[in-house]
């Protein structure tokens, strides 16, 4: 157990936001910002202003805050990620996922191997979301290999493309989509015009539509933003859930989470795993899965209300093939799991403790 967190809180994801400067990282944060009942914590490394709605987001520089909806700002210094991250998780809010706005000069490759190291507190790395520029990305694409930061990305958000006719729009996400899928063939791209995707492919939001003690002010914000970008396209996710009555075999599991399916950009749940007979007593051990874009991130599961076992897949474009693999991963364990089985999950687990 972690020392200052008690068992009954899971580690908060942590999702890292990039791009180059003027892609629209900020438009996109304003948009994740405004999720019905999210409560988000937000760390700001740029050094310039930035536009977060007053009505969601108070603060000042250098220390969280507490604000209507729930959502938390930091502004850290240059150094200070780790320390942010360390404030924020000891609020008395819970949190459903910490969004990291990274300065448009930082490297996504490293920005990932330091989310990474601090994701043994109280915090896991879930991601990191790139936001790329239709508009100066075709001006700038060149022959040359896709840049490193595709490497590193998980969502690959391509922005501003309601600034470009239908079949330049086309063209530009077809380019992005070849130059990231070469750097890392499980990247999810998609595109949003005015910085609107669907945050389920980010983050869940476990709580009501309107939280608890939320200013009317920021309520009607909401509503109004809503009916003006009503016309506007954005990606929508599609979600897939498949449940887990009793105990599932840790070899197809392991399957599952070596081999997901291409189109499941994540895949979540809360499952009973096998770990001894069938029905005999002590013989599952219940098993949180997060995985995205192919990451994993497993650890042993705590006692959670009103949660039925089984996964949840969520993805641009889900087919029968998705639901096919969930499936026949959640087959109830008929006969006791083998030791090569068992430690074949057991190596999954250690090796998603960074992620």
């Amino acid at each position: 157990m972690t020392p200052g967190r008690p068992a009954s809180r899971p580690r908060v994801p942590v999702i890292a936001l990039t791009g180059c400067l003027g892609a629209g990282k900020t438009t996109l944060l304003n948009h994740l910002l405004r999720t019905p009942g999210a409560r988000l914590g937000v760390v700001i490394n740029d050094f310039g202003d930035i536009n977060v709605d007053a009505a969601l987001v108070s603060g000042e520089v250098d220390e969280p805050a507490s604000v209507a909806g729930g959502c938390l700002c930091c502004m850290p210094d240059a150094g200070g990620l780790e320390s942010a991250l360390e404030r924020l998780t000891a609020a008395r809010a819970d949190l459903d996922a910490i969004l990291v706005e990274a300065s448009g000069l930082a490297e996504p490759p490293n920005l990932v191997r330091l989310l990474r190291s601090a994701a043994s507190r109280r915090v896991r790395y879930a991601g990191l979301v790139d936001v790329v520029d239709a508009v100066n990305d075709a001006r700038t694409a060149s022959a040359a290999a896709p840049p490193a930061r595709y490497g590193a990305a998980t969502l690959v958000v391509v922005a501003k493309t309601d600034l470009l006719g239908a079949d330049e729009r086309r063209r530009a996400l077809a380019r992005v989509t070849g130059r990231a899928r070469a750097r890392n063939p499980r990247a999810l791209v998609v595109e949003a015009d005015h910085g609107r995707i669907d945050p389920l492919l980010v983050m869940d939001v476990a709580h009501e539509a309107t939280p608890s003690g939320e200013l009317p002010l920021a309520e009607l914000t909401r509503t109004a933003r809503a009916e003006a970008h009503g016309g506007h396209h954005h990606a929508h996710a599609d979600c897939l859930t498949v449940p887990a009555a009793l105990p599932v075999s840790p070899g197809a599991l392991a399957d599952l989470l070596e081999r997901p399916p291409a189109d499941a950009y994540r895949i979540k749940g809360i499952l009973d795993v096998a770990a001894g007979p069938p029905g005999a007593s002590g013989g599952a051990r219940r098993m949180v899965v997060n995985a995205v874009a192919g990451q994993v991130h497993l650890e042993a599961g705590r006692p959670v209300r009103r949660t039925e076992p089984g996964l949840v897949a969520i993805g641009a474009h889900l087919g029968d093939d998705v639901r096919a693999a969930l499936e026949k991963a959640l087959r109830p364990a008929r006969e006791p799991p083998s030791a090569p089985d068992l430690a074949r999950l057991d190596r999954i687990r250690r090796r998603s403790r960074g992620i």
